[in-house]
């Protein structure tokens, strides 16, 4: 099969999702493998690098496409790329399909198959690791005085105490915001619907970490002496309320700092808007809000090498076996099949911009085969079922 890396270019995106290590892995399983030329260069890793890995360097995108059975990136697909898909095509990377109407549309029309790469991660993804620790960091920095913060310092001076960060979520997002914080001296409150969760960081960190249960009660309570809140919840897209909504901004103190990790259009907090890297931060009611969306392009070396190594398992599955027996072999990447040769296959897309699905395990053919189970990517539920 030829294989390609694209380069990523979105703005403020600087990560590959191959290094040279793992095309020379995949070119030793006998494939062809062709990478856009600077794609991982911003990452730290040049042209040269990858064709001594065994890669041809490409100059367009259009010529990736042209050329290759199976491509793979980091982000989202951009408009330009979307006259550019191929029937029976593979494409692999994050398509974030159920907030992406018009790139699921494409991905349809165009009948090739894809895979949302964010649903396919078995132990939670490198990139949630990298956002939660890389954003609290970023929190931080907007909690600067130069930056329109408040002006406190992490642990405290001597006669000034430290801050204290209210982490909403404690998945592998919120968890990793919390392992840097708690580790420079913050005093940090983690809230979740799920006790066992509580309880597990509480006995992680010798309880000596707040925990409580995320309700937007005491999320009022307890906004008021808060300097940092950090948002760490995939709200569900079908629910139309807020847990920290506009009204709520006024319970903090001015230069209080938001950080959106799990940022979007109709999330978990109201006042979001979308920022980038280059322009990061905005004030409202005089509370600064970081909401960049794709933070682990600030660490593009890190990320790639970690990204990398967990993604190879599933590319080699799929180019050493073909996408039925990958997806029989592996659950979470099974219920990460978006769009098969013109079939939506994503739940949570169907549900949310109401168009017809069809399970993955049927429109391959294989709901009789000894599958390896996945619990479903969200919790989002559609009975809007095609039949083929």
């Amino acid at each position: 099969m030829i294989f390609g890396v694209l380069r990523d270019n979105k703005v403020g995106e600087y990560r590959v999702i191959m290094t040279p290590l793992e095309v020379a892995t995949i070119r030793d399983d006998g494939h062809t493998i062709l990478v856009q030329k600077d794609a991982g260069l911003l990452a730290g890793f040049s042209n040269e690098q990858y064709q001594k890995g065994g890669a041809e360097i490409v100059e367009t995108t259009e010529e990736m496409y042209e050329r290759c059975n199976f491509i793979a990136k980091v982000k989202e697909l951009e408009e330009n790329e979307y006259k550019l898909l191929k029937e029976n095509q593979i494409i692999y990377t994050c398509i974030h399909p159920a907030a992406h109407k018009e790139q699921v549309q494409a991905i349809l029309d165009s009948k090739c198959i894809a895979f949302t790469a964010e649903d396919s991660h078995r132990f939670g993804s490198v990139n949630c690791e990298a956002a939660g620790k890389q954003g609290a960091l970023m929190g931080l920095q907007a909690m600067l005085t130069i930056n329109g913060g408040k002006g406190k310092f992490v642990s405290g001076l001597a006669g000034a105490p430290g801050m204290k960060v209210l982490i909403l979520g404690g998945g592998l997002v919120g968890r990793s915001a919390l392992q840097v914080l708690h580790s420079l001296g913050a005093w940090c409150t983690v809230m979740d619907v799920n006790y066992g969760v509580l309880r597990e960081i509480g006995k992680t960190y010798n309880e000596k970490v707040n925990t409580q249960l995320s309700t937007k009660q005491n999320i009022k309570k307890l906004l008021p002496e808060i300097d940092m809140v950090i948002n760490c919840v995939k709200w569900p897209k079908e629910r139309k309320d807020y847990l920290i909504d506009c009204d709520m901004l006024h319970l903090m103190e001015n230069g209080a700092v938001i950080v959106d990790i799990s940022n979007d259009t109709d999330g978990a907090i109201e006042s979001f808007r979308e920022t980038t890297h280059e322009n990061p931060t905005y004030i409202e009611n005089g509370v600064v809000h970081y909401c960049v969306s794709n933070i682990p392009g600030a660490i593009a070396n890190s990320t790639s090498v970690a990204y990398a190594a967990s993604v190879l398992p599933h590319i080699q599955s799929i180019l050493n076996l073909g996408v039925k027996a990958a997806c029989i072999k592996d659950g979470f990447l099974r219920r990460s099949l978006t769009a098969y040769k013109g079939y939506l296959t994503h739940e949570e897309t169907s549900a949310i911009q109401n168009r017809p699905w069809i399970r993955p395990e049927d429109v391959l053919n294989i709901k009789n085969e000894k599958l390896d189970l996945a619990p479903p990517a969200t919790s989002t539920r559609s009975d809007n079922f095609l039949s083929i």
